[in-house]
């Protein structure tokens, strides 16, 4: 029983992950997947083709899909035009920081008054309202900060809490729009770790377009 208990809890972490749930019935494989640690920011330049396939994928019902995947694109401009251009990712379980307040705690952690900083975000799903505030209360003191934040999903649109923080972002001039299929590729071409042998021309699901103009529609509706 405890065993079969066991499989079950990596089953179920694996799932989040987007991982195979083949070889739990290996002892050893069950507790290198149990004695994973289950809560951690993890930052990278490049996440596993399979996090992106599961967790980028914008479905209307994100069954499973535990974990806010957030890549970013941070431009720095000094006065002279130069611009230095940093990129990468991070991953959360919604269980410490969220990623999004990870990004400002160790991604930029300070802004230096003299630059002119341009930030991007492709993220998994839409901010919630504590992540939202944390963005609100940035931007808001830091004047040369333009923040623009594409999404796969919204996270519980529904809610009258979090349509009121989404409009809320847009107040402070926070851009923020619905990944087109155009944006996953850009995603998979810059972002995803491209294994060899694979084709590395993005493949885009069946629904792609069909479920960016779903969620497209909602978010108009909600900041109109």
């Amino acid at each position: 029983m405890a065993q079969k208990e066991e499989a079950a809890a990596a089953a179920e972490a694996t799932s989040q992950n987007g991982e195979d749930l083949e070889n739990l019935d290996d002892p050893e494989k069950l507790k290198e997947l149990i004695e994973l640690p289950p809560f951690e920011i993890v930052t990278g330049e490049r996440l596993p083709a399979n996090f992106f396939k599961f967790q980028f994928r914008n479905v209307e019902y994100s069954s499973g899909r535990n974990k806010t995947f957030l890549c970013y694109v941070v431009e720095a401009q000094g006065k002279g035009g130069q611009v230095q251009a940093t990129r990468g990712y991070l991953e959360d379980e919604h269980a410490a920081a969220h990623a999004e307040e990870a990004f400002f705690n160790t991604i930029l952690p300070a802004f230096d008054p003299a630059l002119r900083y341009n930030v991007t975000w492709y993220v998994s799903s839409s901010p919630c309202a504590a992540c939202a505030d944390r963005i609100i209360k940035t931007l808001s003191k830091t004047k040369n900060l333009r923040l623009l934040i594409l999404v796969g999903r919204l996270f519980m649109w529904e809610e009258p809490e979090i349509q009121a923080a989404l409009k809320k972002l847009k107040e402070a001039g926070c851009k923020l729009r619905i990944m087109k299929p155009q944006d996953f590729e850009y995603i998979w071409q810059n972002f995803v770790e491209q294994e060899e042998g694979e084709s590395k021309a993005f493949q885009p699901w069946e629904d792609i377009q069909e479920n960016f103009l779903y969620y497209e529609e909602k978010l108009a509706d909600i900041l109109k």
